[in-house]
């Protein structure tokens, strides 16, 4: 694998460990900003907020840069924002920063995913843009674990000033090892938008947004789950994600393989997968071994359809992926917010702690419906394509 995609990883581990430590953080937060914990979740869905706008809006903006140049922007509006939160001096402000950190995330991951798969063989491309996500996933076992320990031994602010650095870090690597590509041949705004005419572009974003939705109907309810359910101590939370975290990082290894073997029956598993540890998990939930066993199968099957999606949805853009590829981020936000707020809704409705795991199984089954509408969809385009007709032999054959 090239060297470059190491810059590109450096650049998604701060990224992800941005997005995942303020849960970790929360409490300080709130504290030193004088507000209560539900106004502090405010940076959290302030962030998110800024990756669903950002996503579309900055590669529009963007779209005739040569993508080395888009990454470095990305990184530099990245680092800013966590400088300005690290010293915001209010909560009103820190969520205004928070949004303009999270605004580069999707045009970061969309320009990432076109220059790794650029950088490789055909034949590898899946697996170049898993190796950039592999900084994401580990973002969950590294980043975010020592971001909430430093947070609380040092203050918040410390872990926002140390992603900062992460993101200087990673603009030095990307100036100095991802190549210079040039201008995009022939991309207009027109072109990338022309992308979203196509229906399986449209299914691809679904997918994402209902079967991730699963994943996340889960985990923004793991730790009462495994407090208040499986009978951990809250210490043992930070070590239960970190699992997680490991099972995204497998996960994210063997989507990127099984997605240049084929793609579509590797999804289709691992829909069905997810849909199948989720369901599980309602009755593996009651006892601390079945329950750490599944948080990490969660996190294998949820992960492994990351890099399979980010594939297919560029495969299917054709000539004008970065627009559509950076819409990945949003539909992976969307996703959390869906997830989150459904399974909110049955823990609300008295349905107990472990119904957002029968939430998660749904809609990870609605997504593999999805899917195999889309492969229908493959199925027919072929059938419908026509074969060449075999050359004629010529009288000196």
């Amino acid at each position: 694998m090239p060297i470059a995609l190491l810059a590109l990883a450096i650049g998604a581990f701060g990224i992800g460990t941005t997005e995942f430590v303020m849960m970790g953080v929360l409490p300080q937060a709130a504290a030193d900003f004088g507000v209560s914990i539900p106004s502090a979740g405010y940076l959290i869905s302030g962030y998110a907020l800024g990756v669903v706008i950002g996503a579309p809006l900055l590669t529009a903006v963007a779209v005739r840069l040569p993508r080395k140049t888009m990454l470095l922007a990305m990184m530099g509006l990245f680092t800013a924002g966590n400088v300005l939160f690290a010293l915001a001096p209010n909560h009103e402000l820190g969520v205004v920063f928070r949004f303009i950190a999270g605004l580069p995330h999707g045009a970061f991951f969309g320009a990432g995913a076109v220059v790794a798969s650029s950088l490789v063989a055909k034949g590898d491309r899946a697996k170049a843009v898993s190796m950039m996500f592999m900084g994401l996933t580990l973002a969950n076992v590294v980043g975010v674990p020592l971001g909430t320990l430093l947070g609380q031994q040092v203050g918040w602010r410390a872990t926002f000033a140390l992603v900062a650095v992460i993101g200087l870090a990673a603009i030095g690597c990307i100036a100095k090892l991802v190549p210079h590509q040039g201008k995009p041949a022939e991309t207009s705004l027109r072109g990338e938008l022309a992308a979203f005419r196509k229906p399986q572009v449209w299914l691809a974003l679904a997918i994402v947004t209902f079967g991730l939705g699963g994943v996340f109907a889960c985990l923004s309810y793991v730790t009462p789950m495994m407090t208040d359910v499986a009978g951990f101590q809250p210490a043992s939370v930070t070590l239960l994600l970190s699992l997680a975290g490991l099972g995204m990082t497998l996960g994210n290894f063997l989507g990127g393989r099984l997605a240049d073997r084929a793609l579509m029956p590797s999804l289709y598993v691992a829909l069905a997968a997810l849909a199948t540890v989720l369901a599980v998990f309602t009755i593996t939930a009651q006892g601390k071994i079945g329950a750490a066993i599944t948080i990490f199968l969660v996190g294998v099957a949820g992960f492994m359809i990351g890099p399979m999606m980010q594939a297919r949805i560029m495969e299917k853009a054709g000539g004008t992926p970065s627009l559509v590829s950076a819409a990945v981020q949003s539909a992976f936000n969307i996703a959390n917010s869906i997830g989150a707020y459904l399974g909110g809704l049955v823990i609300a409705g008295g349905l107990g702690l472990v119904a957002p795991n029968w939430v998660g199984a749904f809609l990870a089954v609605l997504g593999l419906s999805i899917a195999v509408v889309s492969g229908t969809l493959d199925r027919r385009e072929d059938a419908d394509t026509p074969t060449p007709a075999p050359a004629m032999a010529t009288a000196g054959s």
